[in-house]
Formats: C-alpha cells, sequence, structure tokens
C-alpha cells in the first residue's frame, strides 16, 4: 500500500475547476457580509523552482515585472471595495503566500500592507500571516513585518542538509537556512513555523532526525513535517523518467520515527504534516497553586477563569471548517464565497504560469468570476467531512446532523470501515479541545455525565492519521474525480 496518493489540503481541488459565465462578485455579497471573512494575497514569485513544486510561480521577475504585479493587484483591491463596502465585509486574518512573498523588496513588502489596508477593513485583533524563505529572510524585512503586526511566519527550509537541498532544487545551504531561522526567531512573533520535506531520495531516517532536532532546539512554535511528491509539470519529473526513485515505504518509515521524535519533544500533533509545541503542564500546574493561597473566593474566582482561558487557548481549538468566506487577490490564489470556489485556472510549469500571469495583469473586470465550481449538496458534505476528519480533534456528529440534517455514518458507510480496521474512531468527546460549553475548557467545566451526553465525534488515530493521504482521496466523489483525471490527462504531455 502506498501512503502517499494525495494531499488532500483542500477539496475540490483546482483540477476539477472549469470556466464559469454570469457569475459576479456582487452575487456573493450576502456571503461577504459583515465580519469573520479570511483575506489571501498570493505572490507569485521566487528565486528558483524548486524541484518538486507544482505550485503557481515564476522566476526571473526583477523589480519593474513585481511592481506591475502590485499595480494589479491594487486595480483588482479598487474594484473589489465597490461591492465589499456596501456589504460592510470586515477580514479577520489576512494571508501572504506565494510563491516566495519576502522576495518583494521592503518598499513593496510595505506597499502592501498599505494598500489593502486603504481599500479593506479588517477587526481590530486580525490575524497575519506570511511566508519565507531563508534566503529572502533578511532583518530590515522582518523588522518591517514585526512592524506591520505580523502574527505568524512560517519558513521552507526542507532539510539542513546540503545533499538532501541539492536533490529538491533548493536554493539555499543548509547553513543559510540555520541563520536565517535563528534570525527570524530572534524577533519574537506569536508563531513561528518551519517546513521540513521527507521522502528525499538518499535520505535516511538519521539525517530527517538531525534536521528536526536542530530546528527544534532553535525553539520554533510549529513544525510542518510534507512528504515528497512530485506531480505532473514539478522539475524532478524527468529524475523520476530518468531514475530516480521515491521509495514510499522508506518515506513511511522516517515519518513515523519523526512523529515519535516531536511528541518526545513536547509537540502536540494536529494533522498529519501540522505539530505544535504545547505548553509545559507544571506552568498551568503552578498558577492554580499558586492562587489558591491567601485569596478570598472571589478572587480565586477571577484568577481561574483567567487561567482557564489561557489554557484554553494552548488546547487544540475546534473551528468549523468547509463553509468559511475566503477572498483571494493576485494570480493564483483561491476564493471561497459560499458554496462557489473561483481562482485563475491551474498552472504549473513556467509557460502556463506566464500565460496565466500576463492575463491576470491585463484583466479589466476583476469582479467577473471566470474559472472555478460551484459545489452541490452532495460535494459541500464531503468537503466538510475532508476538512475535519484530516485535522484533529475531528468531526463532530452532532454539527454534522444540525448543518446537513442526515446521519453521516449512514451517508458515508466506508467510514464505518475505517473504524472497523483501526483508523477512525467514534468517541463521546475530543480529545485535547476547548469547547463552548461555560468556561470554554472541556476538562475543566465538564463532568463525565456532560461529556457522554454529548453527540459523539469521530476522530482519527494515531494510525489513520498517519494514512491521511491514503484515506482521504478515498472521499473524493466519481465526478471530481473524473474532472481531475482530464485534468492530468490534458496537461501530462504538455507538462
Amino acid at each position: 500500500m502506498n501512503p502517499y496518493i494525495q494531499y488532500m489540503y483542500s477539496y475540490p481541488h483546482k483540477t476539477a475547476y472549469r470556466p464559469l459565465t454570469g457569475i459576479r462578485l456582487a452575487d456573493c455579497a450576502g456571503s461577504l457580509s459583515g465580519p469573520g471573512c479570511g483575506l489571501y494575497l498570493h505572490i507569485p514569485f521566487c528565486q528558483t523552482k524548486c524541484g518538486y513544486c507544482n505550485l503557481f510561480s515564476v522566476t526571473g521577475a526583477g523589480t519593474e515585472e513585481m511592481e506591475r504585479y502590485l499595480d494589479a493587484v491594487e486595480r483588482q483591491l479598487s474594484q473589489y471595495r465597490r461591492t465589499l463596502e456596501p456589504a460592510g465585509t470586515r477580514f479577520s486574518d489576512f494571508t501572504i503566500g506565494g510563491g516566495t512573498p519576502l522576495l518583494l523588496n521592503a518598499g513593496q513588502l510595505d506597499r502592501v500592507f498599505a494598500m489593502t489596508e486603504s481599500y479593506l477593513h479588517f477587526d481590530e485583533n486580525r490575524s497575519i500571516v506570511i511566508e519565507t524563505a531563508p534566503n529572502q529572510t533578511d532583518r530590515e524585512k522582518l523588522q518591517l513585518l514585526k512592524g506591520r503586526g505580523i502574527t505568524r511566519v512560517s519558513m521552507g527550509i526542507q532539510s539542513f542538509c546540503d545533499r538532501e537541498l541539492e536533490t529538491l532544487r533548493r536554493g539555499h545551504s543548509g547553513k543559510k537556512a540555520l541563520e536565517a531561522l535563528e534570525l527570524l526567531l530572534s524577533f519574537g512573533f506569536d508563531c513561528v513555523n518551519a517546513d521540513f520535506i521527507y521522502g528525499i531520495p538518499g535520505q535516511t531516517i538519521q539525517s530527517l532526525l538531525e534536521s528536526l532536532e536542530r530546528a527544534v532546539s532553535l525553539g520554533p512554535q510549529e513544525i510542518f513535517l510534507y512528504p515528497l511528491y512530485v506531480k505532473h509539470g514539478a522539475g524532478l519529473e524527468r529524475e523520476l523518467r530518468d531514475g530516480m526513485v521515491l521509495e514510499p515505504e522508506k518515506a513511511f518509515e522516517q515519518y513515523r520515527e519523526a512523529c515519535g521524535f516531536l511528541k518526545s519533544e513536547g509537540f502536540r500533533q494536529d494533522s498529519m504534516r501540522r505539530f505544535v509545541r504545547r505548553k509545559s503542564e507544571g506552568s498551568w500546574q503552578s498558577s492554580i497553586a499558586q492562587i489558591v493561597r491567601g485569596k478570598s473566593a472571589a478572587s480565586q474566582q477571577a484568577s481561574m477563569e483567567q487561567i482557564i482561558r489561557g489554557k484554553s487557548e494552548h488546547l487544540r481549538p475546534f473551528s468549523e471548517c468547509g463553509f468559511g468566506t475566503s477572498l483571494a487577490l493576485g494570480c493564483g490564489g483561491r476564493s471561497y464565497v459560499g458554496n462557489l470556489h473561483f481562482c485563475t485556472p491551474y498552472a504549473i510549469t513556467r509557460q502556463d504560469c506566464l500565460r496565466e500571469l500576463y492575463a491576470y495583469e491585463n484583466t479589466q473586470d476583476f469582479t467577473a468570476v471566470t474559472h472555478g465550481i460551484v459545489l452541490s449538496r452532495e460535494e459541500q458534505k464531503r468537503r466538510y467531512v475532508i476538512r475535519h476528519l484530516l485535522i484533529r480533534p475531528g468531526l463532530d456528529i452532532g454539527r454534522y446532523r444540525e448543518r446537513f440534517g442526515t446521519e453521516i455514518l449512514k451517508e458515508f458507510p466506508l467510514l464505518s470501515e475505517w473504524i472497523e480496521e483501526g483508523y477512525l474512531v467514534q468517541q463521546s468527546s475530543p480529545d485535547e479541545v476547548g469547547t463552548n460549553c461555560g468556561s470554554g475548557l472541556r476538562d475543566v467545566c465538564c463532568n463525565p455525565a456532560q461529556r457522554k451526553a454529548e453527540s459523539g465525534w469521530l476522530v482519527l488515530t494515531d494510525d489513520g492519521l498517519s494514512l491521511s493521504d491514503y484515506l482521504g482521496p478515498q472521499l473524493i466523489s466519481r465526478e471530481i474525480s473524473e474532472k481531475m483525471a482530464e485534468w492530468e490527462t490534458a496537461h501530462g504531455q504538455t507538462n
């Protein structure tokens, strides 16, 4: 069994999107009204194209080309504002991805923040996330990000081993990555994440663990582990044809060892890929012990509530996925507005990406939705199941029933098979999760009888979580699978 079929980071995949007509952004105003919307800006420029990359990115762009792109983004912002202002749209989170956003110079980065704040409205406590790479991480840009209130920075490191970096066609050395991560962490951002890849040809369990040990010793709040995929259009596709071999069994062994190491170092696993550093339980116990000494009952209660809020924030949060609204700016980003998903056509190769980039920069009407998919009710159910099951704390059976008016195990008998196989469990309450029950912390405020009375949860076991890229694709509908296969067939020869 190959554990690595497909990365299910969203559903449906962009290769299932098709041309759309007769849809405008104004038609979605109802879904965009009020607070809580997400904003994504795609910066499609990179210094080099990594060998495994199948994302929308181009290399070789200079200052002039980047300015031209930002000009187009500003025109898009201006046109979007005419729809968003009457709807009272407010964004609670802003993510800047790519590509390599920090390939922009400091002035261009500052322009990004200035123009989004000029045209859009944000919640006061918004989160701001940005991606970077070692070669583009310098003190001047980090100072700018700190001043702009960035809350999370994600750095693609992939390995500290130079030989593995060369295999991946990364544009940096292990030494440079180490220096960049140290510099990044010195700025005290709320969250710093470091990405690593396993399953690299020639990589061993020892070399993977050495990279992780170096990273963990520096203190990032999160680690992401990605298996190496080489898809149509990626640079390493030719090496695979010429004899380079990916060994999924060895990759799975590496993953298992890496999971064990990160857990032993105090990281909590939230998905197949995401590991979050825990806060020491001793600190919570010490705080509780201190507040019960020499304080009045009222004072104890107030202090306890403060600790509960802090612990609840540390626990794994539950948020309902699949129905949130997120609007994308730029070329290559994806918007989710109700059951409408839309973006520019999917592209991987330099030629295809440049074609879409030029088309975007010459767009006259950004409010026309011309490429995407309108999800049927059945596809919305699949999206809901995929988005919840593959990320802990899992899927709340009662919420699914309230949302769709049906029983999930009857609609998806495959899930019962997973339970029998030990990949999935049905339990009365999730583990390590803050819920909306009074204080917001299940294991503090709820007694066992209350927990038993809950509707129940479906949660992947550790074995199931490790096989997310094998299990998740089984939930893809036949219609979406056929559309994805059509895209692969059409682009396989040219890519």
